[in-house]
């Protein structure tokens, strides 16, 4: 598995970051305000509020900021402001050995989850969570916000979700991955160096896979799934967990997009379990460690999903 970086104590330094879209300022005044009362030093990032054709800045500016967070020994984890578009741009002019040489926590979710492709091929976990965006909204005091807190703070989550009627039953361990569909499928997928769902990485390893999206209808849904079938992803994880996804109208005679996801991978005699709450519905939105080994555990009566050393 991926290495873990270290865990946070109180006072470290979380480098708050806008590698995709700029956050409006009131996001990263209250968020800031968030990580102060869990008792960290939050440190802004000179970027995090331009905006270049909607971005936080050029290309060059975000990987500035990402690099300087990275390469600063007293910067315990990197929180990202907000997801949108365009942290995969910033790949393509990184050293990856930086990463491999420098493992902190990156949280975020969404457009982050090309950055949680790179660092579990460079070598490191991630944590797939809310971002300052929730933490302002809810002033960091939800369950949600409860084990994201935990987590930095090296307090492994262990979940437990209702049972749904298309879950299949069964009990997997592997290294979690996934994270945004749309995103894995579009800007890191296919990359021989940064893709964590790479034919050759995921060849011989235990994947316990997950998936979101948001505004996206089904046929368009099912054509990603349908990708992950044909770049042989779907016939060799050990287990699926189908996310929340929103903002979406049902159509084709489905009365959701679940039923759909069941049509589509209803074949699979894996454990799977519908309706977890990893979504952009940030009230649903439980912090899932990207790379981390967990135990998946679907039965009629219910879900666990419990990370582990």
């Amino acid at each position: 598995a991926p290495q873990m970086p270290a865990f946070l104590k109180p006072g470290d330094k979380i480098a708050v970051l806008s590698p995709a879209s700029t956050p409006k300022p009131e996001v990263v005044e209250k968020g800031v305000k968030v990580l102060r009362d869990w008792g960290y030093q939050p440190v802004v990032g000179k970027h995090v509020l331009d905006n270049v054709h909607g971005y936080a800045g050029t290309i060059d500016d975000r990987l500035d900021d990402f690099v300087e967070a990275l390469k600063d020994p007293e910067v315990k984890a990197i929180f990202c402001t907000r997801g949108g578009y365009g942290s995969a741009m910033l790949l393509e002019r990184i050293d990856q050995r930086l990463l491999a040489d420098n493992p902190k926590w990156v949280v975020g979710y969404s457009d982050i989850t090309s950055l949680h492709s790179a660092e579990v091929r460079s070598g490191n976990m991630s944590i797939h969570g809310n971002m300052l965006g929730a933490l302002s909204d809810n002033g960091g005091k939800t369950a949600i916000d409860g084990y994201l807190r935990g987590l930095l703070a090296g307090d492994l989550p262990a979940y437990e979700v209702p049972a749904h009627p298309y879950n299949h039953p069964g009990t997997a361990t592997g290294i979690v991955l996934g994270g945004n569909l749309s995103v894995m499928q579009t800007n890191v997928s296919g990359s021989a160096q940064w893709d964590f769902l790479d034919r050759d990485y995921i060849a011989g390893r235990d994947i316990i896979l997950f998936f979101e999206d948001v505004s996206e209808n089904l046929n368009r849904v099912g054509s990603l799934l349908t990708q992950l079938r044909l770049k042989g992803v779907l016939n060799q994880v050990k287990g699926i967990l189908v996310g929340r996804f929103t903002e979406y109208e049902p159509a084709n005679g489905y009365a959701d997009m679940n039923a759909m996801i069941h049509d589509r991978i209803g074949d699979l005699d894996i454990p799977v379990c519908y309706d977890f709450p990893a979504s952009h519905d940030e009230k649903w939105n439980y912090p899932l460690v990207e790379g981390c080994p967990a135990t998946l555990t679907v039965t009629s009566g219910g879900v666990t999903l419990k990370f582990h050393k």
